[in-house]
């Protein structure tokens, strides 16, 4: 058995970055944890202690020192206030129909949270159903999932706080936009899912604490699912469905289009396939809740997304030796035996619906969408035409219904929402954005580079039309490279700030994402991670290499998954750019799997408690891999204290330990903690005043260490 203490959090290591930055002081402690016999030294352990006092300290500090360099960079108050007026445009979300109502947000610009709609009927008048910011003074009470019942008379919803993944649901009488009196808590990644007679609904929760009190940070475990009858307390749900044997494994439930079943999918830690249940609720013997729960597909080799059914037939979308994707069928009477309805194709399914006997289904063509119709014997129908190459942000319609409403964007392209019926196949626009900025003097270009290991790479550049490639534009590669999510060409904000002062944005599409399917995902999991960094390595480069940018007027961005992306790949060449802005990162690899969802991230990352996992994590985990008298570039790190989904304690360890160990004619190493903010980005839930007070940190950094504007 070894004892190991590693470089970067050695007792040794150089003091002079400290003398030249004047870091805050960060204490460190002899903690150290066994990985399958080998014993590691975590000196900043201590900082996963997010309440203690010394912790608060230790934030309070860090933010001081960050405020006070980041007011010496005049770029942040430009940028703030350019994306302050570019923001400022009103947007409307995709609607949904249910009964005789339609449902939609709509944001006038700067409101912190989208109010909801609602309307009846396609031409009836708006009506303000919900408005969220009447429910904080700062915007952090977030709308979440919403539910209408069946027969049009309740609207469930769900509030999230202070950016925590963490939700209540309450419900809304639609007509008169009143709130019953009950309330559902201890709820975290769950929709919910009505009986067809309206009288209650499914859905998923966490065992309530014993204080009370949810535990912001506690571990996941436990799931289970409930039916609630409207009318009634919460506390006397019916447990429809557990798995107390597997307290980590995961499931979601829904009712299918016609009301009879509720089908269940789950999933564990670890494996890339999910099982997969139904229960009958028409079940002659129990015929309020139904009968035994019956499993359909137990394997968890392959992923089956359920779509709907026809009676006794199911649908779903499948990768099952299809890793593009395809359609199949299984009949509850022979579960074991599928049919294919619409086969692979060389284009990749993204998403798929059944909607009024027909499949649409959301194919990505080298990372731009398309959307194809079938009859569910297979026979194609042809595509439904969209505006141009861009993204498919949904797609929503009631199954019974031919009316679908699709969501289009792209880089140049505001957000336009295009009505389609099944019937007439006619493309209507439904709604299109405006927004003040002049998208005719720039241009969006899709090229491809080889990787380390020659792989064709697809990367997005967007830029001023008429560009010099002189190797003088500021550049900013965004990248993410996980959990088979895409990055499509979608509209935002902040890129625009960016190439209005002559910068190149720049987006690449790396392996362990979902642009080509499920081997192009595995391929960036597990022990073939480096692959992900390879990519984004060779992504920088050939944007040098082709007088994109420079290396000294580029600046690093990544999120969550992404952040542990620009972890990896700055101690492996601390020289790839002037900044990097690493948000919400996963930055402990060893232990990422012990906090909140963590453990859920294992059929990506593997996990430490196996000697295989603990090898190949250690390898390139960013806390465990910082290099001690590296001249590493700016650095500015971004959470929330409030992130229950990527603990903040992993950025916290893997600034302390870059501080500690970076030459000191690096760049300085700041972090940056929010106050009353979760996860950001993607969870959906960050006001818009944050989220621009966020672009404004790190744009601004960045736009500071690459000279832009000078």
């Amino acid at each position: 058995m070894r004892n190991v203490t590693l470089p970067l959090l050695a007792a040794t290591l150089p003091v002079l970055a400290l003398a030249a930055w004047k870091y805050p002081a960060t204490k460190t402690v002899e903690h150290t944890d066994d990985y399958s016999g080998t014993k590691l030294t975590d000196r900043y352990h201590w900082l996963e202690e997010l309440d203690s006092p010394e912790t608060r300290g230790w934030v309070a500090a860090q933010n001081a020192f960050t405020d006070a360099e980041l007011a010496r960079m005049p770029e942040r108050a430009w940028v703030k206030q350019r994306l302050t007026e570019l923001w400022n445009y009103p947007r409307t979300g995709l609607p949904t129909k249910e009964a005789q109502w339609y449902f939609y947000t709509k944001n006038d610009g700067l409101q912190n949270q989208s109010p909801l709609f609602v309307q009846e009927g396609l031409t009836g008048t708006p009506r303000l159903l919900i408005d969220p910011n009447t429910l904080s003074a700062d915007g952090t009470v977030a709308l979440t999932v919403t539910s209408p019942s069946p027969d049009g008379r309740w609207l469930g919803y769900g509030l999230a706080r202070a950016g925590s993944d963490w939700n209540e649901f309450h419900f809304r009488d639609i007509a008169t936009g009143q709130d019953a009196a009950e309330v559902i808590q201890w709820v975290k990644f769950s929709g919910l899912s009505w009986t067809h007679d309206a009288k209650g609904f499914f859905y998923s929760r966490f065992p309530a604490p014993a204080d009370g009190n949810p535990k912001v940070f506690t571990r996941l475990e436990n799931r289970q699912l409930y039916y609630h009858r409207m009318g009634s307390n919460q506390a006397e749900d019916r447990l429809i469905f557990a798995l107390p044997d597997h307290p980590q494994w995961s499931f979601e439930a829904e009712v299918s289009p016609d009301g009879r079943y509720l089908v269940i999918t789950v999933s564990q830690p670890g494996l890339p396939g999910n099982a997969v249940s139904c229960i009958d609720l028409q079940d002659a013997h129990q015929p309020v809740l139904g009968g035994p729960v019956v499993k359909l597909v137990d394997s968890f080799a392959d992923t089956l997304s359920f779509l709907g059914n026809a009676g006794r037939t199911f649908y779903y979308s499948s990768n099952a030796g299809a890793p593009h994707g395809k359609i199949v069928a299984q009949s509850l009477d022979q579960p074991a035996a599928f049919t294919s309805v619409v086969p692979e194709t060389a284009d990749t399914i993204e998403d798929a619906r059944l909607s009024a006997g027909h499949a649409v289904i959301t194919y990505l063509h080298d990372v731009t969408n398309r959307v194809a119709v079938h009859r569910l014997d297979g026979t194609s129908v042809g595509d439904i035409p969209l505006p141009g190459l861009g993204s498919v942000t949904a797609v929503s319609g009631r199954s019974q219904d031919t009316e679908l409403f699709i969501g289009f964007s792209s880089f140049l392209t505001p957000g336009t929402i295009l009505r389609y019926d099944l019937t007439d196949r006619q493309v209507r626009i439904w709604h299109e954005t405006k927004v003040p900025f002049d998208l005719d003097r720039y241009e969006v270009k899709q090229v491809f580079y080889p990787s380390k290991d020659g792989t064709r790479i697809p990367l997005f550049l967007v830029h001023r039309k008429g560009l010099k490639l002189d190797g003088q534009a500021p550049g900013w590669l965004y990248g993410y490279g996980g959990f088979n999510v895409v990055m499509k060409p979608r509209f935002a904000v902040p890129p625009l700030v960016w190439i209005e002062r002559g910068g190149v944005y720049a987006m690449a599409c790396l392996r362990g994402g979902g642009e080509y399917g499920e081997g192009w995902h595995r391929a960036g999991t597990q022990e073939r991670k480096q692959n992900v960094f390879d990519d984004y390595l060779a992504a920088a480069d050939w944007l040098v290499a082709q007088g994109y940018t420079a290396h000294s007027r580029l600046v690093l961005d990544g999120r969550s998954n992404g952040g542990l992306l620009l972890g990896a790949v700055v101690n492996q060449r601390p020289d790839l750019a002037a900044a990097a802005v690493p948000a919400v990162g996963v930055m402990d690899m060893l232990r990422y799997h012990k906090f909140t969802v963590g453990a859920a991230w294992a059929t990506d990352y593997g996990n430490s408690d196996t000697s295989e996992g603990f090898k190949y994590l250690l390898a390139y985990s960013p806390l465990h891999t910082v290099k001690a008298g590296a001249k590493y570039p700016a650095i500015l790190v971004t959470t929330g204290d409030h992130d229950d989904r990527v603990f903040p304690a992993h950025s916290y360890k893997y600034t302390a330990a870059l501080q500690a160990a970076a030459d000191p004619d690096s760049g300085p190493i700041l972090i940056h903690i929010e106050a009353n903010a979760g996860h950001g980005g993607s969870s959906g839930t960050s006001p818009v005043s944050k989220t621009i007070e966020d672009w404004s940190l790190r744009m601004g950094f960045g736009a500071h260490y690459t000279g832009w504007g000078k």
